[in-house]
């Protein structure tokens, strides 16, 4: 069976959904792998290094004989088009936000399969994407935070006097949360963090943090280890709540999600406009629709205060600032995830298979995935929907 392997098209991504590791991998299960020419440059892998390692280099994907997908970024509707009935699809699909190509993605009747969908079991640990990239986008973001930050992060006593260490607040501490705990702890900052799930305040402190407790008199344990959104009430006391350590901060640090939805809203403008003048606030969830109100992925925005302006960054794409280690990780959990699929050389999906089942997004021309099923059927016309009753009501 022919696998492809995807030349990112989006600006400024620069991973690639293989490595000359991961080919040998996938050669070694009995597949043909087909390399597009220039596919790991930005990423520090040579077309040598993949044909070395049993790939063919094609100027082009043949994306019409293809039977298997990979890649990095969501595809676009043109390159879903592209594709055979029953082709396999296996990457990041951002479904919440890219609902022209996952419907295209049904009506292509693809067999599409999400890595933010994976279940986050222990036997899954190996191809769960966001958790590998959640480690690279969390250092990135206390980096960027660094870059932008008009003094010092650590504690310095000097002749000349004392200057005290920055102070990091980070909100979400899932991967990326801890993993920016524990950097900007690294660096010398003073960290204290939130993370609505209560599980998480050993894990706060493991890093060196100082976990910030909220009481929202809820569950707030969603399933596979995420947190579950928020009823509004319980939001907006929790933005109360967290309004004074904002305030006190001099970077924050946002990474809450939940997949396959928007991110929720953590920090509106007003809380901002709280921050002394210099603060910097990294939002990691920026392409979801942000955790800070105002933020614009891919931009940074100065959002006026008293005495100048606090930095308001929306991350865009994070890993890929560190795309060697980032593919490195990523192309490892892809490459997992079609060996589980894969038996004497065929890609055949077993969807008794929670994995699979889970981590599937389109199949048979239909969503599998009901929170997308639900959004793509809320965007239909309302002639559409009457369309659909009728036929219901017609069987």
């Amino acid at each position: 069976m022919r696998v492809g392997v995807t030349r990112e098209k989006r600006t400024g991504e620069r991973r690639v959904a293989a490595t000359p590791e991961t080919v040998q991998q996938l050669v070694g299960l009995g597949l043909d792998v087909t390399v597009e020419k220039g596919a790991g440059a930005e990423a520090g892998y040579s077309d040598s290094s993949f044909k070395e390692a049993g790939a063919t280099i094609a100027a082009a994907l043949p994306y019409s004989s293809l039977d298997v997908l990979l890649h990095v970024r969501p595809l676009s509707p043109a390159t879903v088009k592209l594709l055979k009935k029953g082709a396999v699809t296996i990457g990041l699909a951002s479904p919440s936000t890219e609902l022209p190509t996952v419907s295209a993605l049904a009506s292509g009747k693809i067999t599409s399969f999400a890595l933010e969908l994976i279940p986050r079991i222990s036997r899954a640990q190996s191809m769960d994407a966001l958790s590998s990239q959640s480690l690279v986008g969390g250092y990135r973001a206390v980096i960027e935070a660094l870059t932008r930050y008009p003094r010092f992060f650590p504690l310095y006593m000097t002749a000349a006097g004392t200057i005290p260490p920055a102070k990091v607040l980070v909100l979400g501490a899932g991967v990326a949360g801890l993993q920016a705990i524990g950097t900007a702890k690294r660096l010398g900052a003073k960290v204290s963090a939130n993370d609505i799930r209560a599980a998480s305040a050993d894990e706060v402190r493991s890093m060196g943090g100082t976990f910030i407790n909220i009481d929202l008199d809820a569950n707030a344990e969603g399933g596979g280890g995420y947190a579950k959104e928020l009823a509004e009430d319980r939001a907006n006391r929790q933005r109360e709540a967290l309004a004074p350590h904002v305030a006190a901060a001099d970077i924050l640090i946002t990474t809450a999600a939940i997949p396959g939805r928007a991110a929720p809203l953590l920090v509106t403008k007003k809380m901002v406009q709280g921050m002394r003048a210099g603060s910097v606030v990294v939002d990691l969830a920026a392409e979801t629709g942000g955790n800070v109100e105002g933020v614009v992925a891919g931009k940074d925005v100065a959002v006026p205060v008293d005495g100048g302006t606090v930095t308001l960054v929306g991350l865009q794409d994070a890993p890929s600032a560190i795309p060697s280690d980032a593919s490195r990780l990523y192309s490892k959990n892809v490459a997992n995830l079609l060996a589980l699929m894969t038996k004497d050389g065929k890609v055949e999906p077993d969807f008794t298979d929670e994995v699979v089942a889970g981590s599937c997004l389109t199949r048979d021309g239909e969503v599998t995935h009901e929170p997308t099923a639900q959004a793509l059927a809320s965007k239909k016309p309302a002639s559409a929907k009457k369309q659909t009753t009728a036929k219901k009501g017609a069987k």
